[in-house]
């Protein structure tokens, strides 16, 4: 007998193929094979749905088993696959029934004892079975996660007996409704960062924009503390994007955790991360921090120290918000709309440029450090700051600054009206839009024509200083670019030597 039994999905792509479980039984010797491509660990699951089988008080066929995962040609791995080949072996041998078994879908890894552990990935094949019109049957931790998708067929089960009575009707369940919290996060204040107005007034302008940043100055001098400060200057998500991002997280090794619901990521790997942990890969793709930090904020701090070769894979996303793996056997696609914020010292030793005088780099020094960073790169980040060495005087006696509630409140505004403007945020502007939008007056013009032949600007930085000028224009309030709009905007950005 050989029936289909709809299992997850892949987890190497939110387009993955359906995968199947078919479970054939035949005369012979008793046997338990796996075939379509398992890796270890579905393998060992023919010893985890046997025991679970028994211990659930259910006969184990003593027959030749044979459960194909299709489509043969896909890798399957983790232990999701337990419950539904434990099911597909309970209705090929009769003792579980049910006519309507093409509408649900399973997932779940199987305890011994028969318990259903939960899985990751539960938000993404929970959107997927959405769309695909069938209801979900899956462990009961992994529910509240999968209930995130709004009108979802969400059944959640603590163990294979459980499942198996109400397939059979002995025991109805009602669907999942999990509460999603809405409170919003205690950030930290930008209030509690002193000084620096010329980087308080940059971070403003990358939150009310969408642009990436980036910060340069001696170490202690704030610029962990403004990064950290970002996400609190950022409107909640949307559902769509609140949905996309918690999908792409769900299928990452920590899953979504639904008090995060609406909450912007935010991202800060290490710099000694690879960079397949940057961007995502494997052998079996996964989605890396780029992805994880979708809609959200991606800090790397100390930028020079990545490795040259991790930073340069920044180069594609930071422009299509969308990065392409492909490996020898598996494509695979995973967005990366997020928002770049780098901090880097000036030099080797930190402090170049301090009134001090405690730098003793040399200037082939400085310029092999900052070298690190790749011109192509520097082009795309919009705004390059200098975080100054405060004074005792200004630590000691300057008032504390504007605290996140006001500056919040004008980057709402701001966005409020780039979305009913262009529907969507600054820095995305593309061709035919950005010319539209970012048109300025003639005496804009004439400061970024001049710019462009003094400065020797790129086409890209051209159009980077004009979005930004229209997002310093949004913050006023300002209809037209202006030359102070375009003056400003080109301050923002001249930071690194060479780097306008």
């Amino acid at each position: 007998m050989t029936l289909a039994v709809v299992a997850s999905r892949a987890l190497s792509g939110l387009d993955a193929p359906e995968v199947a479980v078919e479970v054939h039984l035949a005369n012979g010797l008793p046997a338990f094979n796996i075939v379509g491509l398992p890796d270890t660990e579905v393998k060992e699951s023919r010893d985890r749905v046997r025991a679970a089988i028994l211990t659930s008080g259910f006969e184990f066929p003593a027959r030749k088993i044979t459960v194909n995962l299709a489509p043969a040609d896909l890798p399957k791995d983790s232990g999701r696959f337990d419950l539904p080949i434990a099911i597909g072996i309970l209705l090929a041998s009769g003792q579980v029934k049910n006519d309507d078994i093409a509408h649900y879908e399973f997932a779940g890894e199987l305890a011994l004892s028969g318990a259903v552990r939960p899985v990751r990935g539960a938000l993404a094949m929970a959107c997927q079975c959405h769309a695909a019109g069938r209801a979900f049957v899956l462990p009961a931790d992994s529910a509240a996660e999968a209930a995130v998708v709004g009108g979802a067929a969400i059944y959640a089960v603590a163990s294979l007996p459980q499942a198996c009575a109400f397939l059979n009707g002995l025991q109805p369940l009602e669907p999942f409704a999990g509460a999603l919290a809405g409170e919003w996060p205690n950030y930290p204040d930008l209030g509690d960062v002193k000084g620096q107005s010329i980087a308080r007034g940059a971070l403003e302008v990358a939150a009310a924009g969408g642009h990436s940043l980036l910060l340069m100055g001696p170490p202690g001098t704030g610029k962990s503390m403004l990064a950290a400060r970002l996400p609190g200057l950022l409107p909640p998500l949307s559902e769509r994007e609140a949905l996309e991002s918690a999908a792409v997280q769900s299928l990452g090794s920590q899953g979504f955790q639904p008090g995060r619901w609406r909450v912007r990521p935010y991202r800060s790997p290490h710099h000694t991360a690879s960079a397949v942990a940057l961007v995502g890969g494997g052998s079996e793709p996964r989605p890396g921090e780029i992805s994880l930090a979708h809609h959200g904020v991606l800090f790397l701090d100390e930028l020079p120290e990545f490795d040259r070769k991790v930073l340069e894979v920044l180069r594609e996303p930071l422009e299509s918000g969308v990065i392409h793996i492909s490996r020898a056997a598996r494509q695979a696609s995973f967005p990366a709309r997020f928002q770049l914020v780098a901090a880097m010292n000036p030099c080797p030793c930190g402090y170049h440029g301090h009134p001090a005088g405690r730098c003793q780099c040399s200037p082939e020094q400085v310029a092999k450090y900052r070298g690190r960073i790749s011109g192509p790169l520097l082009d795309r980040i919009d705004l390059q700051v200098e975080v100054p060495a405060l004074t005792a005087e200004e630590l000691q006696h300057s008032r504390p600054g504007e605290g996140s509630e006001a500056v919040r409140q004008r980057v709402f505004e701001a966005r409020e009206r780039q979305l009913a403007r262009q529907g969507g945020l600054n820095a995305a502007l593309q061709g035919e839009a950005l010319e539209t939008h970012c048109r300025g007056d003639e005496h804009a013009l004439a400061v970024l024509a001049k710019a462009l032949q003094q400065l020797g600007l790129s086409a890209r930085a051209y159009h980077r200083i004009l979005r930004v000028s229209r997002t310093i224009a949004d913050l006023q309030g300002v209809e037209t670019i202006s030359r102070n709009h375009v003056l400003q905007a080109i301050q923002l950005r001249r930071v690194m030597q060479g780097g306008a």
